[in-house]
Parts: C-alpha cells; sequence; structure tokens
C-alpha cells in the first residue's frame, strides 16, 4: 500500500515553533510508548508563511528527499500541478509576526489558509482529512464557516490544544455519563492563546457528562479587585480552587522551603499581581471557571464537583518541566491523534469541542472588552456527544 502524503501549511518553521514541534514529529518520529516511532505518512510538501534567519524549513527541504517546499498553498496541496495531489493537510498557524486587534487577539491568518486550501478541495472535487493546530480563527464567524465547510465538502476535521491529550497526574478520565455541578481550572495562562488552553482543558473533561455537551448560555470575565471580591465571595468554589493548587507541580507557596503550607489570600495576592478569569454557565446549569494564577501555579490543573461523590475530582495536564519543556514531548499524544486520523479518515475527537472553546476565547474578550460584562451567548449553543474512548496519554 502507497504511503500517504502530507502537506503542511505553517506561519513559520523555526525552532519550539508549533510548526516544528508538530511537522519534525512527522518527518523524524517522536517517542510513543517506550519507542522510537515513525508514522506511516511522509510530509511532502510546504508552504511557509514568514521566513526569518531563523528559518528552518530550507535545512528540512536539504535534508529530507522528496520533501519541497512550495511557494503557495495551491502549488504545495497539488505539489505544483492542477488538483489536489496529497492525503491529508497539517495546518498550523500559531507563531510569526502577526498583527493583534484592540482585544489583543492575535490575528492569525488560519482562517486565510483553510480558505485557500478549500478553493483546492473545490476545484479538484476531492477533499483530505484536515488538522488545524489551536483554536480555529479569532473571528468566531469565521471559525463557525470553517467548520461548517469541514461539513459541506464531507472531510475529517480535527483541530485544538495539546492539553487534552497529554498525560494527567493523576492518570484519570471524568466518568462517562456522570453529574457535574462545577468545574474549574486554574493555569498559568496569557490572553487569548493561553485562554483557550483552558477553555480545552475543562472541556475535554465536562463534555463527559451526563447528556454530553449542549452549549453554553453566558460568559463573564473578572479582573483586578473585581476578580479578588469574586474569590471572597465564593463566585466559584474555594474547594475545587484548593483542589487545583494541590494538583500543581509549579505551586508557589509566597515562602521559601519545603513542603510548605497551602498559600494565604494574602501571598496570593502578592503573587498573582495581574490575575483574571472567566465564568461561564452551560445551557444545562453546569459552572464552569478558568482562572488565569501567574505567578502562583505555572501549569494547567482541573477540578470538578460531581454530584454523587464529596471528594472533588482533580487532576493535572501534565507538561514536561524545564530544561525537557523545550522537547515540548505533550505535543507527541496530539500527534498521535493526528495520525490516527489521517490514516483512518476518522477524526479520534470531535471538531466542536474546538469549535465551543473557540467561540469561548473569543467572547470571554468580548465581555473582557466590554468592561467585563456578562454577555448571553446564543450562538454557543453547540451539542455534540463526547467519544467513548479517552484519548489523553495513558502510558
Amino acid at each position: 500500500m502507497a504511503r500517504k502524503k502530507l502537506a503542511a501549511l505553517v506561519s513559520i518553521y523555526r525552532t519550539h515553533s508549533h510548526a516544528q514541534h508538530i511537522v519534525d514529529r512527522f518527518l523524524e518520529g517522536y517517542g510513543w510508548n517506550g519507542r522510537h516511532h515513525r508514522p506511516d505518512i511522509d510530509v511532502v510538501s510546504l508552504y511557509v508563511d514568514q521566513v526569518g534567519e531563523d528559518d528552518l524549513s530550507h535545512e528540512r527541504e536539504a535534508r529530507h528527499e522528496g520533501l519541497t517546499i512550495y511557494p503557495t498553498i495551491g502549488d504545495a496541496l497539488t505539489l505544483g500541478g492542477n488538483d489536489l495531489a496529497v492525503d491529508g493537510v497539517l495546518l498550523i498557524a500559531e507563531h510569526g509576526e502577526y498583527e493583534s486587534n484592540e482585544k489583543d487577539q492575535v490575528l492569525w491568518p488560519r482562517y486565510e489558509f483553510f480558505q485557500q486550501m478549500a478553493t483546492v478541495f473545490r476545484t479538484s472535487g476531492r477533499s483530505v482529512p484536515v488538522f488545524n493546530d489551536k483554536h480555529l480563527s479569532w473571528n468566531w464567524a469565521w471559525a463557525r464557516q470553517m467548520v461548517d465547510t469541514s461539513r459541506e465538502l464531507d472531510f475529517p476535521f480535527m483541530a485544538g490544544s495539546s492539553l487534552p491529550v497529554t498525560w494527567r497526574t493523576p492518570s484519570i478520565d471524568m466518568p462517562l455519563g456522570a453529574n457535574v455541578d462545577e468545574a474549574m481550572c486554574v493555569n498559568s495562562s496569557w490572553i487569548d492563546g493561553g485562554d483557550f488552553h483552558a477553555y480545552e482543558t475543562v472541556q475535554a473533561m465536562v463534555e463527559r457528562r451526563a447528556g454530553g455537551e449542549v452549549g453554553v448560555r453566558w460568559i463573564k470575565a473578572y479582573r483586578g479587585e473585581e476578580f479578588w471580591q469574586a474569590h471572597h465571595d465564593r463566585q466559584w468554589s474555594h474547594e475545587l480552587f484548593n483542589a487545583c493548587l494541590c494538583r500543581s507541580h509549579n505551586l508557589n507557596p509566597g515562602r521559601p522551603g519545603f513542603n510548605d503550607i497551602f498559600p494565604t489570600i494574602d501571598a496570593m495576592r502578592g503573587l498573582m499581581t495581574n490575575p483574571w478569569a472567566y465564568q461561564y454557565q452551560h445551557l444545562d446549569g453546569l459552572l464552569c471557571t478558568v482562572i488565569a494564577g501567574n505567578g502562583l501555579v505555572g501549569d494547567f490543573n482541573f477540578a470538578a464537583q460531581l454530584r454523587d461523590t464529596d471528594e472533588p475530582l482533580s487532576t493535572n495536564m501534565y507538561l514536561a518541566a524545564p530544561p525537557t519543556k523545550s522537547m515540548a514531548s505533550f505535543f507527541s499524544p496530539l500527534v498521535n491523534n493526528m495520525e490516527q486520523m489521517f490514516l483512518t479518515g476518522r477524526a479520534t475527537y470531535p471538531v466542536e469541542r474546538t469549535l465551543l472553546t473557540t467561540g469561548l476565547t473569543a467572547s470571554g474578550l468580548d465581555s473582557r472588552f466590554q468592561g467585563d460584562q456578562q454577555l448571553d451567548t446564543p450562538h454557543l449553543n453547540i451539542a455534540y456527544e463526547a467519544p467513548a474512548e479517552s484519548t489523553y496519554w495513558r502510558t
């Protein structure tokens, strides 16, 4: 059987860029289940939007026989011909020099890449599986259109963050069909891209609840003193907040020593000099909160209160600590899920998850931009069923 061919459409290909972490794994292989695994797929074409002095793409082209850099997206997909000539597409527009808008959203060209790709699909009369790295677009209408186009042209479409599929400590999942009353992620974050990782952390867990996902009713941002007042007033669960801190591998208690006591509120105020949060309610009543605890924690931690248990269900979405963090081994399970989709033609988890988290990211920033008002989100009435099989890295 002929090996499948991939085209990679990337914003930039430099050290530690998402393109390097993902495409290199297809080119070079990656550690998987105690062995060095080489995908049964060949990256045969590259389109690179921005090429600087730190570019890696030309070195990769010279070293890997059969890999060609093309000047346009159309050429990368057709291999310089007239019709689609690959079996899958990687769309990775995460790093590079791109403008930001007044909401601090980076205007990544994912939609623009996608639209050029869709044009080739239409003119060729066929389509192939596609993976879009991170959220679909900074623009909600464009994100919705991308998913609608994937359905129109009938191709498997996956997207999202590495957080839902990385290791978990402890290695647990939300029990399928659980009754969940409240959920939380306390994390180290940044506006827009980091917010998205937090939403993905929560959604990958709570989508497994009884009744499946039904969509989100409203969202509200919190900042500064309003954040601390909301915390004092228990606008979100202190039990879940504490459970998240107890799972952190990078908790700063605010004082030196080994196994220090839990950080006090005064210590947290001193550490979290610029805290923010987003709280949102699903249409079935589930209340979720994502908290950017920069200075307090350095990772992503999840906790949820289940209706029939006293203790919160909690875990850490494990990201390797420095210096191994530069290797970004948490990309390996993400690439493995991509690989499965490209080989089987079936998505391992639904793109609706990323459509919802894309919408949450944009709506949370809308709330922030509008003075932290609570905003109704009728456009986020996105319902779907989670896969029964867990997709995170369990070995």
